[in-house]
């Protein structure tokens, strides 16, 4: 299964932008986004239930990110506002069929997305 991710950029700090990612014909438990700067292990960004659309965030883009689900189109959004030169970084999707309560853990997720670019310019 391919996630199909879009929506990276430039941008310059306090800017805003909006990541999707597809999954066409296939549904899941969970899906979110990880991302992971140059020198840096991948980092839990948000994730999101499929059922109910709990929602789950690391602490540094809480109130700034939001993630939500479009359940007829089996995509999944990331907005980023007040975007800060340190959110930098490849943002992946990742998505999962089987229930966990490790939202957080890149081992939960068995799919993933190839990638893309978010830059933020000071």
């Amino acid at each position: 299964v391919q996630l199909q991710a879009s929506g990276g950029g430039l941008v310059q700090a306090g800017g805003s932008l909006r990541l999707s990612c597809t999954a066409p014909g296939r549904t899941f438990v969970t899906m979110g986004w990880f991302r992971q700067a140059p020198g840096k292990e991948r980092e839990f960004v948000a994730a999101v239930s499929w059922s109910g659309g709990s929602t789950y965030y690391e602490d540094s883009v809480k109130g700034r990110f939001t993630i939500s689900r479009d359940s007829d189109k089996n995509t999944v959004h990331l907005q980023m506002d007040s975007l800060k030169p340190e959110d930098s970084a490849v943002y992946y999707c990742a998505a999962t069929r089987g229930y966990s309560y490790a939202k957080d853990d890149h081992r939960t997720y068995d799919y993933w997305g190839q990638g893309t670019q978010v830059t933020v310019s000071s």
